[in-house]
């Protein structure tokens, strides 16, 4: 077989996949997905469940997984030529999952399914096409469909155009800094940067707006100027305000249109605003209800937050001479009080969490609370520095046969050019009893991440933050892979209502504030020594440090998505709505050139509209059900092996087979309190 995308026999090919295979294979697959889907609707095709799923499931499964690993090379390792390949066929790919979510002769076909011939798994599937048939425009006819499948197709376009927009303006930032600019700056960041110039043949500090660049210039530098060149830089991004050449990736006109055909595609649907369609399948019941949610949570928080920033202005015109600070000096005021509050920096707790110690401490804590063993083992990558893992559990007939594959999954650590900023889960393929072989798929990840690299040989120093962020994407993926449901549209995070799929990401974050897990996830990179008590305890006492105002910006942002998508009617300019969302909601006000809703990519490219807000609420669900682990745990902290189990049987094994709140409930035998998130972050 020559090309590696139409080659199904086992993972994917990601070291063979180059951009001339993508056109020729999705030829091949989207005539093979119309030809099944043409099979199925025929009028003498039997409606049911498992003669559909053989051939229309098992065709767009093929699809699917294909274009899964275009996407996910196109976020991993982009290229010129990959880029064109994949903006070519977008349009394809799209217009098919258009037309097959609003095909009507599908649509009745599942609509004559006999519901008590399904099993729960395939029941609660069901009930989840016919929703989605609906909201995909499957009860539309003539125009409007004609219009809905346009708008498909013009929203996946433009949401590609953004995300392209974002990366590139982020990669086209630099400033040569000189050595003087680079007072402060902590030693590993120095060097990278060193290297950075060395190697376009300059000497200087090359600064970039990448994360492991960015963010320890702005928490360290001395030098206010240099922290305001890159702020600015950061803030203007893909916007209006971009200064220079920049101004090519401006995000306005794009935000505009999407909004608008957002707007449209509501009312095709008979629906007011998009925010209604977005909450249909979500645990919220209305946007209404996100809103007051949102609002009385800022409530809460605000008093906090308030104190943060007193806190913060009184410390810099007393200990730093900033009389009056700017958005530039925020987080080097707050690195500054938090090293003399708490007597740490970042930087020396940085030092004790080399990659493979922490990725090792990581492990140790699955393998111990959900009872299964992680393994190495070997698949094709697209980057030598790319890790592939197995996850077993022992056989249930005793220690004489052989373990059973749970699950696999790829890590992707560091950050580098042609690599999208931020971190996340996606799946390969899900848990799948096979329809046409009658074999069991197992479950496959990719867990990406953007952390600093190693230099010279030494292993990558992670913050604290890296290492929660870390935490956080193997909560999905261990809720993608420790799945049993065998119905694959409801196995693993397949089906889960997109404000409860955070819970066991976020859960996942409680383990790196426990000195019982913490201890032995480091070694300090020079002396190998672990982290001193003390130093944890400092870490603890710092961990709520400024959570009001954490709070409130999460707040700002999630309030800003939903009111966008429900009150902004008809949707005019977002800029004014962002401004009043501040001043409503915030504690310090941003400068006027700032745009951050230019990059907000979580809502204009990356499914998050009118479901930002979808990470407030899971932490609700998070904090309480980590809150039954603190009240099961050992008097040293060891978590208690029966919570354990039942946390992995009633939400992670569970996946998608049942709405949420039950899961929720069938583990903590009630519905969710608030009260275990503010104590968590110091708001009771």
């Amino acid at each position: 077989m020559s090309n590696p995308l139409l080659d199904f026999s086992d993972l994917p090919r990601f070291d063979a996949i180059r951009p001339e295979h993508v056109a020729p294979a999705l030829d091949q697959l989207l005539a093979d997905a119309d030809a099944a889907l043409a099979q199925v609707t025929a009028p003498t095709f039997p409606a049911r469940w498992v003669d559909i799923a053989r051939v229309l499931d098992v065709a767009t499964d093929r699809l699917g997984r294909a274009w899964g690993a275009v996407n996910h090379l196109n976020s991993v390792a982009d290229t010129p030529e990959l880029r064109a390949a994949y903006n070519a066929a977008l349009p394809r790919v799209t217009d098919f999952w258009t037309r097959l979510g609003a095909d009507e002769r599908l649509y009745a076909r599942y609509k004559a399914i006999d519901p008590s011939e399904l099993n729960t798994e395939q029941r609660q599937a069901h009930r989840n096409a016919l929703r989605n048939f609906v909201l995909g425009g499957a009860e539309l006819v003539g125009e409007a469909r004609d219009r809905f499948a346009a708008i498909q197709e013009r929203l996946a376009e433009l949401g590609q155009k953004f995300s392209e927009n974002t990366l590139d303006a982020t990669d086209a930032y630099s400033h040569f800094a000189t050595e003087a600019e680079m007072a402060g700056v902590p030693e590993d960041v120095r060097q990278a940067a060193r290297a950075a110039a060395q190697a376009e043949g300059r000497d200087a500090f090359k600064l970039t707006l990448k994360m492991p660049c960015y963010l320890p210039v702005m928490q360290f530098a001395h030098d206010g100027a240099l922290r305001e060149r890159l702020y600015r830089a950061y803030v203007t991004r893909a916007s209006d305000q971009a200064q220079g050449d920049g101004m090519r990736f401006d995000n306005s006109a794009l935000i505009r249109e999407i909004l608008a055909l957002r707007h449209e595609e509501a009312q095709l649907l008979g629906y007011r605003n998009f925010g209604e369609v977005s909450v249909v399948p979500k645990m919220a019941e209305s946007p209404q209800q996100v809103i007051a949610f949102l609002r009385e949570l800022a409530k809460k928080a605000r008093p906090y937050a308030q104190r943060d920033i007193d806190d913060l202005r009184a410390f810099a015109a007393k200990e730093l001479g900033i009389a009056d600070p700017q958005a530039w000096d925020w987080p080097y005021i707050s690195e500054k009080l938090k090293e003399s509050r708490y007597a740490f920096s970042e930087q020396e707790v940085k030092q004790y969490f080399t990659a493979p110690k922490v990725v090792a401490g990581l492990f140790r804590i699955i393998e111990t609370l959900f009872e299964v063993a992680i393994r190495r083992d070997v698949a094709a990558v697209w980057n030598p520095a790319v890790e592939f893992y197995r996850i077993e559990r022992a056989h249930p007939d005793g220690p004489d046969h052989p373990p059973q594959l749970v699950g696999q999954f790829y890590l992707d650590q560091p950050a580098r050019a042609g690599k999208r900023g931020g971190a996340w889960m996606d799946d390969v393929r899900g848990r799948w009893l096979r329809p046409d072989t009658g074999s069991l798929q197992t479950p496959v990840a990719h867990l990406v991440c953007n952390f600093a690299a190693g230099v010279d040989g030494a292993p990558a120093l992670l913050t604290h933050d890296d290492v929660i962020t870390l935490f956080h994407e193997f909560g999905h993926g261990l809720h993608h892979l420790l799945t049993r449901v065998n119905e694959r549209d409801v196995s693993g995070i397949s089906g889960v209502e997109w404000d409860a799929v955070e819970l066991p990401s976020q859960f996942m974050e409680n383990f790196c504030w426990e000195w019982n897990v913490l201890r032995h996830m480091t070694a300090h990179v020079d002396t190998g020594e672990p982290l001193p008590r003390a130093l944890f305890d400092k870490m603890v006492a710092a961990k709520n440090f400024q959570s009001g105002m954490q709070t409130l910006r999460q707040i700002e942002f999630a309030l800003f998505d939903m009111l966008l998508h429900t009150e902004q009617q008809p949707p005019k300019d977002f800029q004014p709505l962002l401004d009043r969302v501040r001043a409503e909601v915030a504690v310090v006000q941003p400068p006027a050139f700032s745009r951050t809703a230019h990059t907000f990519s979580h809502i204009f490219a990356g499914g998050y509209a009118a479901g930002y807000y979808s990470y407030k609420w899971a932490e609700v669900l998070s904090a309480d059900a980590y809150a039954a682990f603190e009240e099961t745990s050992a008097e040293d902290g060891t978590p208690s092996l029966e919570t354990g189990r039942q946390y992995r049987r009633e939400i992670l094994e569970a996946g998608g087979s049942r709405p949420a709140m039950e899961s929720f409930k069938a583990f903590r035998g009630r519905e969710p309190h608030l009260d275990a998130l503010l104590r968590h972050q110091g708001m009771h």
